[in-house]
């Protein structure tokens, strides 16, 4: 029998500093002085812990007596409140990044691309929560409360940037930050009913974490509630900092008009089908791109049948990395603490180490094919997930490791390509939503430094029909 706490919708919107603006609306308000920074703080302050007893988002609040963390100088987002998600360094914060395997310290410093963030102008309240170190695709834990969905608090809020989907969906804060090494903005984004852009590899400052391994897959972003606030984020990150060697994006502001070759695919190209509510979504969305003029058609892209088997190692490799390294955490690093996700990645890799070199090999080659899939096109529209949002539980760490694994890759078959190749790629709401309410995203990638054209097809979607509000549900 579903409890109340599993059909609960929670939103925290009120007539406040924070209204129904979106960062780019609250922006302008501030800087006309219509509403105050502190003032804003303030509310959202007692707008996330309205909600953070249902929702279970926040890993760390900044504390209030050494006041607020904010970018220097002004900057596109100045005064709006956010929050860093904890697997990024934030000085005078610990960094927890999910896991009970430590005690986490409090970060001397910022990561280079907290800086990045802080020079939007963002004030930080705190942290987000995150599954341990974003190997899952839903924020849940062994021993802690999940990230619940606050479209209906039974269900999962995606993974791994799960803590910054929650809050933003649920009008805590108009932005958060969110990082992406397998879909880990997208899905959130897909489950909560929010805008989430993975940049191309190089767009943004490189993540600590990942830019020392053999292949980094990590890119650094946002989930938003409106198209505005990404391309906004966007272009005030390459204000701070721009990678010569990729196109410029600047600051988008609309839909171009511009008519697109769009390829669209309903089912993964490593053989994953998607479930029939996904596929609606992606067909309906496939007919109004026509409607409005775009160039659409099925296209049956090919990638390395070891793909799946092979990011699958990569991952493996990461978590034995973090359980053979963990003492550069936290001196009390025990990796028998490691959830049974990490444990199960980690013991399934040293039963396949020896494939390493092979399987670099062969993630690196993806992007040739990935090029060829791009012949003719200017951007890919997929499902962001093969199946809906689970309820909480189903991909829980407590779920046996064999059960686990094949659960998750029958249900992320879509968003690891972008991350192995370094393409750009963005979820966006659609009108869909599944039988309990929860919204249902679509995904569209594009060649490297693409990301004005996927700005430009998520603002056109956004003009015709109006992203679905919590509020309104």
């Amino acid at each position: 029998m579903t409890t109340f706490e599993e059909r609960a919708t929670v939103h925290a919107f009120r007539d406040d500093a924070l209204g129904e603006h979106d960062a780019v609306g609250l922006a302008r308000a501030i800087r006309r002085g219509e509403v105050g920074a502190a003032e804003a703080a303030r509310d959202a302050v007692e707008r996330v812990r309205a909600v953070e007893a249902r929702l279970h988002a926040v890993q760390v609040y900044v504390d209030d007596a050494q006041g607020y963390a904010t970018g220097a100088g002004g900057g596109a987002f100045a005064g709006v409140p956010t929050f860093v998600k904890d697997n990024t360094d934030h000085q005078g914060l610990p960094t927890g990044h999910g896991s009970e395997a430590f005690t986490p310290g409090v970060a001397r410093r910022h990561a280079p691309f907290t800086r990045q963030f802080l020079s939007s102008g963002v004030t930080v309240l705190g942290k987000t929560r995150l599954p341990e170190f974003g190997f899952s695709p839903t924020t849940e834990y062994e021993t802690a409360q999940p990230v619940r969905n606050p479209w209906n608090t039974g269900y999962s809020a995606g993974g791994s940037s799960g803590g910054s989907a929650a809050l933003v969906a649920a009008g805590a804060v108009p932005i958060a930050h969110a990082n992406d090494g397998g879909g880990s903005i997208r899905i959130p984004a897909a489950c909560c009913g929010l805008v989430g852009l993975k940049p191309t590899r190089g767009r943004v400052v490189p993540n600590d974490q990942s830019r020392r391994l053999p292949l980094d897959l990590v890119s650094d972003g946002i989930v938003s509630r409106s198209v505005r606030d990404t391309a906004a984020f966007l272009a005030a990150a390459e204000t701070y900092w721009r990678n010569p060697k990729l196109p410029p994006v600047g600051l988008v502001e609309g839909p171009s008009g511009r008519r697109l070759r769009i390829g669209f695919l309903l089912d993964s190209p490593n053989g994953v089908h998607a479930d029939t509510a996904t596929r609606t979504a992606v067909t309906e969305t496939a007919a109004m791109l026509e409607r409005l003029g775009h160039s659409v058609d099925p296209v049956a892209p090919a990638l390395d049948p070891h793909f799946t088997q092979d990011f699958l190692t990569y991952w493996g490799m990461l978590s034995f990395l973090v359980g053979t390294t963990g003492r550069a955490l936290g001196p009390d690093f025990d990796r028998r603490g490691m959830d049974g996700l990490s444990r199960g990645l980690r013991e399934e890799y040293l039963k396949n180490w020896r494939r390493t070199p092979g399987v670099l090999r062969r993630l690196k080659r993806t992007k040739e094919a990935y090029a060829v899939a791009f012949r003719g096109l200017d951007l890919l529209l997929t499902p962001v997930l093969a199946h809906t949002t689970p309820r909480i539980g189903h991909l829980g760490p407590t779920v046996p490791y064999p059960a686990l694994i094949e659960r998750i890759l029958a249900y992320v078959a879509f968003t690891p390509v972008d991350n192995v190749v370094g393409t750009p790629s963005i979820s966006v709401p659609t009108a869909s939503t599944t039988e309990d309410g929860l919204p249902v995203g679509v995904m569209f990638s594009g060649r490297p430094g693409s990301e004005r054209t996927l700005l430009d097809i998520a603002y056109a979607l956004e003009a015709d029909r109006p992203f679905r509000r919590i509020q309104d549900a």
